[in-house]
């Protein structure tokens, strides 16, 4: 049987909502009116950030809740028109309880350049995000940002936006922003390695598949490594056996060695 997910109250989404905001705007991810931040309450239901007001400025009573065909259910304020990319990571994931737009300086060069998030030279980046790909460029406020993400809300943590900025998302709002602060320290590790030193000691295919295997075993069955051979669904289920995990692990690696150590 399932196990049903408890949502938080709307009043501690909104105060979280408030509290992430300021932990963005604090860590300059954000400048001006910039980003956006949403948390589910419901099978239906989220709030989100108005548009046009500070991450670091930001009270309860300005917050928007709406469903997730886009509709405004409460709030005296306006969502952003970025809010389309939080639906269609809901929509495209259930797993997703909350979604963090941002646009940290060193996640979004690489983004600019075009250049995804991938080298396996960090243990943590690999445990909280895995692969972090480069969704192609998309107008903001605009349905093809939303278009431009859906083929990696399922099988990734985060995402960059080409020339724009990052999209983490999470079970719950503090593994989303967890995500993107993890997200800029890895983007810093490596402009620093191997952008400026020029030299980056990438981890071993055996202690990737340690990584892998604690990331398994942590309940996050996500990182944008695909697994060829085991069904979807299976692989996802709730009460995997330790056995199928160990015959994952040995097939993540393999494919690690084909598409990650080259």
């Amino acid at each position: 049987m399932a196990v049903q997910y408890t949502y938080i109250s709307d009043r501690e989404a909104k105060e979280l909502i408030c509290e992430i905001g300021k932990r963005v705007y604090n860590k300059s991810f954000v400048a001006a009116n910039d980003g956006n931040i949403s948390i589910k309450v419901g099978d239906h239901e989220l709030w989100t950030t108005p548009t046009g007001v500070s991450k670091g400025f930001m009270n309860p009573e300005m917050m928007v809740k709406m469903d997730l065909s886009g509709n405004v259910l409460e709030g005296n304020l306006k969502p952003s028109s970025e809010v389309k990319m939080h639906l269609r990571v809901y929509q495209e994931n259930p797993e997703a309880k909350a979604v963090v737009h941002a646009h940290p300086p060193v996640t979004t060069s690489f983004a600019i350049a075009g250049i995804s998030l991938e080298k396996p030279v960090s243990p943590e980046a690999i445990v909280l995000l895995g692969k972090v790909p480069v969704a192609q460029y998309a107008t903001p406020g605009t349905q093809e940002v939303p278009d431009s993400i859906a083929p990696y809300c399922r099988d990734y943590n985060a995402v960059l936006l080409a020339n724009h900025g990052a999209l983490t998302w999470g079970r719950d709002i503090t593994e989303a922003y967890f995500r993107m602060e993890s997200l800029e320290h890895y983007a810093l590790m490596l402009m620093y390695s191997d952008h400026i030193m020029h030299k980056s000691n990438e981890l071993s295919t055996g202690q990737i598949a340690e990584l892998i295997s604690i990331r398994e075993k942590m309940g996050i069955k996500t990182g944008g490594i695909p697994v060829p051979g085991i069904d979807k669904k299976i692989r996802t289920a709730p009460g995997l056996q330790e056995e199928m995990i160990e015959s994952i692990v040995q097939k993540v690696t393999e494919e690690v060695l084909k598409n990650v150590l080259k």
